[in-house]
């Protein structure tokens, strides 16, 4: 299963009876926003608005928003076929193959790899029609505003593409971007982020400009790449190709030296300017509260590029669970065999919607020694992006971390708070509230595993669960229907 553009995956969804087409006249202000809401907050399926006010543009939100369509999107029926590949190459990366048969499977599976690098390619549909000078105008386009008190309109699912100014080596991510006017938006690069480092050496550099490109739809597995947190030095687009397993096509931009997702929808070029900043926000996040006014860089659009007849995509963010957090559980479940890797004794992880990715993390450990569950929280903010997490559970390798009850079941029994609380500080993320301080501020890993005798100086047996039988359960089991309890 591949799909070589947005509009093929719309045309399996539909398929698939996972899409409506909604004909109803909408307004892209706030009435799509609290459409997509109430169909996202119900497991309702994509949508595409036909009839928008004020534009000829269909819009397409909640391409991603379940278990199933996250997958389809990726090229696979379910998300464990993706961890399975992932597995894959990385039993690859622990040492040199045994044995010649070893070594020829080894080399066979890295030829197949490299056919899944980009592919730069002479002209795409996405340069179909090409506006410049006085014919930019970013109204013409369908932006949302989401909610009621946001600084306007925001572009919510672009592809933000920057150049290392160094390296050479290009960064795909996803940032939104308020529009202030015809050719002008915000850049909304936070701290962490690769998009951000780039800005920063431009700066230090004395660029006089840098460009950006930012691409609006293509196929569904590069779309989802720039929400990915990759290390700086790996290509999105060679991620998106072993997703797709076919390398993604790349086009030169029309008016710098980018490259630019050949089958993307909608292409905007331009440049910021080191050092010149504006307002930008509010806007309502993905905290479910509205991130606030503050300055950031400004992109200056010289140049749009779109296929004939383009779909906007875009999506909603907002008290969770949001579309955005079927996205983040995709990258949940791809980099737990990597977390694995350097942490061995990690069993599983999950990141709850109402965690919002960085606010909570609880992880399952197969503990063998004491202070384990405390290792296990430092490495855990040793790890790129896991460095902003607040606050991080650590539970046995038997309790299921994707049920919510039963942790905060063996959470209440099992910590001794005077004991189990581990208080840090460090980074934070922007839209962190609860800090005094934007960017930093304190953490806490709770400890709430099985505790051994050398922790904490214990001096009791820990008592075991209650659990009935094996013989009492199939007994039970058998003469279930006498019982006429249905």
């Amino acid at each position: 299963m591949n799909f070589k553009d947005l509009r093929e995956y719309i045309r399996f969804l539909e398929e698939k009876g996972d899409l409506v087409r909604i004909k109803t006249p909408v307004n892209h202000e706030l009435e799509i926003t609290e459409i997509a809401d109430r169909t996202i907050k119900s497991g309702g399926p994509a949508l595409l608005f036909e009839n928008v006010t004020g534009s000829d543009m269909p819009v397409l939100i909640n391409m991603f928003g379940s278990d199933q369509r996250m997958a389809w999107a990726l090229g696979v029926d379910g998300l464990d076929e993706i961890v399975g590949r992932v597995e894959g190459l990385l039993d690859l990366m622990h040492g040199p193959p045994e044995g010649l048969m070893n070594k020829l499977r080894t080399l066979g599976q890295l030829v197949h790899l490299g056919s899944f690098q980009p592919k730069t390619v002479n002209s795409g549909p996405c340069q179909d029609v090409v506006l410049q000078g006085e014919d930019v105008d970013l109204y013409k386009f369908p932006i949302l505003k989401c909610w009621p008190l946001d600084g306007g309109p925001f572009i919510t699912l672009p592809l933000v593409i920057t150049k290392d100014p160094e390296t050479g080596i290009q960064n795909y991510g996803t940032y939104r971007m308020q529009v202030y006017d015809k050719q002008t938006t915000g850049m909304h690069w936070q701290t962490h982020k690769v998009g951000t480092h780039h800005y920063r050496m431009a700066n230090e550099l004395g660029l006089e400009r840098f460009d950006v490109a930012v691409a609006l739809g293509g196929d569904p597995a590069t779309i989802w790449t720039g929400s990915a947190p990759l290390p700086p030095d790996m290509d999105e687009m060679a991620a998106a190709g072993f997703l797709r397993e076919e390398g993604v096509e790349l086009v030169k931009a029309k008016t710098n030296d980018l490259l630019v997702p050949a089958q993307a929808e909608i292409v905007l070029e331009g440049y910021v300017v080191p050092g010149e900043e504006r307002t930008e926000g509010p806007f309502g996040d993905h905290t479910g509260y509205y991130s606030m006014e503050d300055p950031y860089p400004v992109f200056h659009v010289t140049c749009i590029t779109h296929r004939n007849d383009p779909i906007y995509p875009a999506t909603v963010v907002g008290r969770p669970p949001m579309e955005d957090y079927w996205m983040g559980k995709v990258t949940e479940r791809i980099f737990l065999p990597m977390m694995k890797m350097i942490l061995p004794e990690i069993v599983d992880i999950n990141m709850p919607a109402e965690g919002i990715f960085h606010n909570l993390v609880i992880v399952s450990v197969k503990k063998e020694y004491p202070g384990q569950g405390r290792k296990v929280m430092h490495g855990l903010w040793g790890l790129g992006l896991m460095s902003l997490v607040k606050t991080i559970i650590v539970v046995d390798h038997f309790v299921d971390v994707q049920n919510i009850s039963e942790v905060a079941w063996r959470v209440a029994n099992n910590i001794d708070p005077a004991q189990d609380f581990v208080f840090s500080t460090g980074p934070i993320d922007d839209l962190d509230i609860g800090s005094p301080t934007p960017k930093f501020g304190s953490k806490v890993g709770i400890d709430a595993t099985v505790k051994m005798p050398q922790e904490g100086g214990r001096e009791r047996e820990w008592p075991p669960d209650i659990v009935m039988d094996d013989a009492i359960k199939a007994l039970v089991d058998s003469k279930w229907s006498d019982y006429g309890l249905g």
